[in-house]
């Protein structure tokens, strides 16, 4: 028997994406359960474990991207 909220949950590859010391990471392709009404992720350990390795292994990235920073100002 499923739940509600199982029902919701799908599989999907989406882009991680980490601020850490001023940096900005993203990893892309990253599997996670997806809940289709809020949009919220969910992961797996072994893939939190991956991502953290990745990051903090300082791997080569597949590319480098520039994006501009906007301060929201009242």
């Amino acid at each position: 028997m499923t739940t509600k909220q199982e029902e919701k949950l799908v599989e999907r590859r989406v882009a991680y994406t980490l601020e850490m010391d001023g940096k900005f990471y993203i990893v892309e392709n990253v599997p996670a359960r997806v809940d289709e009404e809020t949009g919220e992720q969910f992961f797996a350990p072994s893939t939190v474990d991956r991502l953290r390795k990745i990051i903090l292994g300082h791997a080569e990235p597949s590319k480098v991207i520039e994006t501009p920073v906007y301060e929201y100002l009242e």
